[in-house]
Order: structure tokens, then sequence, then C-alpha cells
């Protein structure tokens, strides 16, 4: 703890510019945390761990340009951000749950985190002058009538159904990121993530690949929603990271969201036929009624990306899914369990 009673694992005095990741303990936060340290960034993450799993940062906390400090962004930054405004170069702001159980469990928090938190870190990056970058969602297309889905689409959102928190907490956060790029107040950019997958991910966070994985490891019945018809396009979390860390440095004045996912299309059920076939599994497979408001089809169009970024994902399905099967393998085993992976052809 420092004097002013907040968590923080590294106190060193950093030189030069800081990079603040503001959910840096979640999936990707943790994958973004550490790709930036890997290429000389002193960075300070900022996560309340509502969601979060400390242990997705064992392995950045003895880093030397690593510093975490525990607080909500909901409320006035902590002074060991505040203070040091000035030497902030880059914000990134992933601070939010993302998988529908989990941000459906505290809307109004999700709404407040989204927009409140938002304004305070677009604050603080007009304030230091500091680049920022938004990591909205797929979310605000809704159940799409487009597809796929391009940037221009405006969406198909249901403003008052369960998942209204999140779809329209990052459409309130995208305008005002908007909103302060084109009145000067701060550089912005903003990210469109799709379906993104990895080790990292929380066992129980209600995501389709964690879902099906961890109940194919374990031998419980797989839980398919609706008939599997519904498709979804997963992208490998390296991919996302070196996306989103291309669009922070990207030129431009950043007043277009870019759509960040992986075009591969399938359906859920071809995504069960990859999770058997790696685990072994012959878990029986229990149908429930889908979810309200949950998207029929999505698919990103990616040619933004492509121009601006020239980024495209680059880790195949298989290679993907088979590193995140045995990462939860590995994670479940360790809680006492022995799920077996079988070898990936």
């Amino acid at each position: 703890m420092n004097k002013k009673g907040e968590r923080m694992t590294h106190t060193t005095r950093l030189n030069g510019k800081l990079t603040l990741v503001a959910g840096g303990a979640g999936f990707i936060g943790s994958h973004l945390c550490a790709a930036l340290l890997a290429k000389g960034d002193h960075v300070v993450c900022l996560d309340n761990l509502q969601t979060a799993r400390p242990s997705n940062l064992r392995e950045l906390e003895s880093h030397p340009n690593f510093e975490f400090v525990e607080a909500d962004i909901t409320g006035p930054l902590p002074a060991s951000v505040a203070d040091r405004a000035h030497r902030f170069g880059r914000v990134y702001n992933l601070a939010c749950a993302a998988s529908p159980p989990q941000y459906q469990a505290d809307p109004e928090h999700t709404m407040l985190t989204c927009v409140v938190g938002t304004s305070h870190l677009l604050r603080l990056a007009e304030q230091a002058g500091a680049r920022f970058l938004l990591t909205s969602t797929s979310e605000v297309y809704g159940d799409p009538e487009m597809h796929p889905q391009q940037e221009g689409y405006r969406g198909f959102v249901n403003c008052t159904g369960p998942r209204a928190c999140y779809d329209e907490g990052k459409r309130a956060a995208e305008a005002l990121t908007f909103d302060y790029g084109r009145m000067g107040r701060a550089e912005v950019r903003v990210a469109r993530i799709f379906n993104t997958y990895g080790p990292h991910m929380n066992p129980d966070d209600g995501r389709v690949v964690s879902n099906l994985v961890c109940q194919a490891l374990s031998g419980d019945p797989i839980t398919i929603y609706g008939d599997g018809s519904q498709t979804r396009s997963f992208c490998y979390v390296s991919d996302m990271v070196a996306g989103l860390m291309a669009l922070m440095e990207s030129g431009g004045d950043g007043l277009q969201p870019v759509n960040l996912g992986n075009p591969n299309e399938m359906t859920v059920n071809e995504l069960l036929g990859h999770v058997l076939a790696l685990t072994g599994s012959t878990a029986a497979v229990e149908h429930r009624p889908l979810p309200i408001d949950d998207p029929r089809r999505r698919r990103p169009d990616i040619d933004r990306a492509k121009a601006l970024l020239d980024w495209e994902p680059r880790v195949p399905l298989a290679e993907g899914l088979a590193a995140t099967c045995a990462w939860f393998a590995e994670e479940l085993g360790g809680a006492g369990g022995q799920p077996m992976v079988a070898a990936a052809e």
C-alpha cells in the first residue's frame, strides 16, 4: 500500500512516458500489458479486479517497468495515477466486464464504467496530452440486419433489454470519445472488438469458447444455446492485441471506429466440433433457450483495418484453439481435476 492506501505491486520511479492500461488485469488487457512491456513501454495497469484474475499478471509483477494499481475508474482516478498525468503518453481503456453474465450481474456498474469511467480516462488523456484508445465492441451492432458488419452500420440494438447496459454503455462511450476528438481535447482511437479467445479467459465467464472448452475438459454436459446455428467469428488474443497496438499508433484523425476481429465465420455447432476433436470429450450436449437479444450472426468487415493498419488475423483457429484448450486443461488440472487434451492434428 502507498500512503493513500492504494494497492500497488511496484512503486518504482519510471523514466520517460508511461502507458496506462485500464482493465489491464483482464483477459485481453493482461496480454496487452505483456506486449507493451515487450516493446519497451513503462506500463501502469489499473484494474478493480471485479472480473479480472490477479493470476493473469503473475508473470508481469516482477518486471521493472510494470506497476499495478487497484482502483475503479467509476470513481476519481487514484492519486498514484492522477498526480502523474503529465507523464502518460498513451491511455488504453479496456475496463469493463465483457461477457453477458458478468456485465448483467451489475448493470448499473457496467453502464457507469462505460460512461463515467471513460470520461475520467478521457480527462486524464486531455490533461496529459496523451493519445486515448477505447475498446468498444461488436455489441454496438446488436442483432445485426447487415452482414458482415461494416463500421458505417448503425446497428439494431434493443436499448431497453438486459444487454443494454453494455451495448448502450459502449455506444455512449464511443460518442464521448469522438466528441473529445472532434473538439481537439484529445487524440482518440476507437476499436470495435469482435469475439476474442485464448489463454487468461476466466473459466466461468459464460462466453462460448470458455464454456465449451471447460465443459468438454471436465466431462460436464456441454451447453448449447438455441440449436447452435448462430454464428460467430473468433479472433485469437495475440492477433487482437496486435490490432489494438497498431490502431493506437495509426495515423489519421481517429474519428472513425475500426472493426478488429476474425472474418472467418462459423456456427457454434462447428466450433463445438473443433473443441470435441481437440479434447477427445464424449460429454453429452444439452440445448437451452437462446438468451434475450443474442445475435444470430456476427462477422466483421475488416477492410478498414486492412487499409489503415495493414492488419488482419494470422493465427488459424486450429492453432489458437489448441493453445486455449491446453491452457484451460492446465488451469482446471491445477484445481484438482485431471482433464486431458487430445493431440492436435
